[in-house]
């Protein structure tokens, strides 16, 4: 009840806020956006619990199919002030329609961003729904507590905002920012809010110290209590940057197999995601520019959040136990079903806790070109991906392609996906 009638608080007011706005507004920045039309095609891996489930039984966990989407993308924010104080109301809305092979069409739209916000000068305020990204890392972010956005995507797009309410200063040398993100589920239940849903209060301190910029992080979630972190960026030279990230965290989200599953038959998934106890996330990392826009990247992280390799190994093992198990007299759909849940823990931002990336890139205007690899050295696992863009004008087109290897047994190996293909053309307007 509460949480219903916060959503009709904030509604309330961006609806008196925009029709303040819309009749008051003397300025305003014109409308901006994007079309852009692309293309996925994927080949499903041969190795792993969902190829050896899709093997026994066609069809019972396949994985995404190759697709066309038409994306719209519309941002736009109206000015106007409240006696001396500027108001900004910004929008950020998507509309996309898919045809996925073998699948009927499909048409989507959601607001990633609507947003109110006052300025007092040193102090700023807003509320609504807002991406904000925390960290300085690239292929990691232990820090990045509010928006928790998926890292090294295949093809970058405007993530959807989360609803919070922000309270910022500023000075010269410093800022600070304190949100609290979804607070219309601060008394959700922990399954309806593992993760990026979890209503929590976020702090953000920054400090700039010549060449060094300085950060301190605190949160505290409504069912995984309380984490602290600190993250540092170096400009060394014209060349080198160095950066680091480490979180510490009372209680965390993750994955946990069902007490006596082993390798037998069960009738319900056994991976279930439940609020587990203290882990630890950090990251170093190096960045080199060279005088003709090359740049490498490297970045070596560890999260403790993720199954530890134990845990792994036990999954490899109920894998293994589940594809000898005979079939008949075991039920052909029984075990493919087991093996289907099997591929539950995948779904996770890092598959081990321990992982390197390395970004070569090249950006001799017009284009823009890059090769990086993530690799996890417990299992020699690898995700490749080579990607070039083209930016005109107007105009932007884009391919990458990512493929999966390693060996039979490593993580990345037994994706659903082996390979990615992305094709893209955007206009902006």
């Amino acid at each position: 009840m509460r949480a219903t009638r916060f959503k009709r608080l904030v509604l309330g007011v961006l609806a008196a806020a925009c029709v303040s706005l819309g009749a008051q507004a003397a300025e305003g920045d014109a409308p901006t956006g994007e079309l852009r039309l692309s293309w996925t095609d994927r080949g499903a891996a041969s190795h792993g619990p969902l190829a050896a489930a899709n093997a026994l039984q066609p069809g019972i966990a396949a994985p995404a199919p190759s697709s066309l989407l038409l994306e719209a993308e519309l941002r736009h924010t109206l000015r106007a002030r409240l006696g001396s104080t500027p108001l900004a109301l910004a929008g950020n809305a998507w509309l996309g329609y898919s045809q996925a092979e073998g699948r009927a069409s499909d048409g989507n739209a959601r607001v990633n961003e609507l947003h109110l916000s006052a300025d007092f000068g040193a102090w700023q305020a807003s509320a609504g729904k807002k991406v904000i990204g925390w960290d300085v890392g690239h292929g990691f972010r232990p820090n990045d507590v509010v928006q928790q956005e998926a890292r090294r995507t295949l093809l970058s797009t405007t993530p959807e905002g989360r609803p919070l309410l922000q309270l910022e200063h500023f000075d010269a040398d410093s800022a600070w920012t304190l949100v609290w993100v979804n607070p219309q589920r601060w008394n959700a239940d922990d399954a309806a809010s593992r993760g990026a849903a979890e209503s929590a209060f976020a702090l953000r301190a920054y400090r700039r110290l010549g060449g060094l910029d300085a950060f301190g992080f605190a949160r505290h979630g409504a069912h995984t209590g309380a984490s602290a972190g600190a993250a540092l960026a170096w400009v060394a030279t014209d060349e080198l940057e160095l950066h680091g990230s480490v979180r510490g965290l009372e209680r965390h989200d993750g994955w946990r197999l069902a007490p006596g599953s082993g390798g037998a038959l069960v009738g319900a998934n056994p991976w279930q995601q439940a609020t587990l106890g203290r882990a630890s996330q950090w990251l170093l990392g190096a960045s080199w520019t060279g005088a003709q826009q090359q740049g490498l990247l490297l970045e070596y992280w560890h999260d403790g959040t993720t199954l530890s390799d134990a845990d792994w190994d036990r999954w490899n093992g109920r894998s293994a136990a589940l594809r000898r198990l005979p079939s008949p007299p075991v039920p052909t759909a029984a075990k493919a079903g087991n093996l289907a849940w099997q591929a539950a823990p995948l779904d996770s931002p890092n598959l081990r806790r321990d992982n390197l990336f390395v970004r070569l890139s090249w950006q001799p205007t017009p284009w823009q070109w890059a090769l990086d690899a993530l690799i996890t050295p417990a299992d020699r696992g690898r995700l490749l991906t080579a990607s070039l863009q083209w930016q005109g004008d107007r105009w932007r087109t884009y391919a990458a392609l990512r493929f999966a290897g390693g060996p039979p047994d490593s993580l990345i190996a037994q994706l659903p996906v082996r390979r990615s293909v992305v094709i893209a053309a955007t206009r902006a307007f």
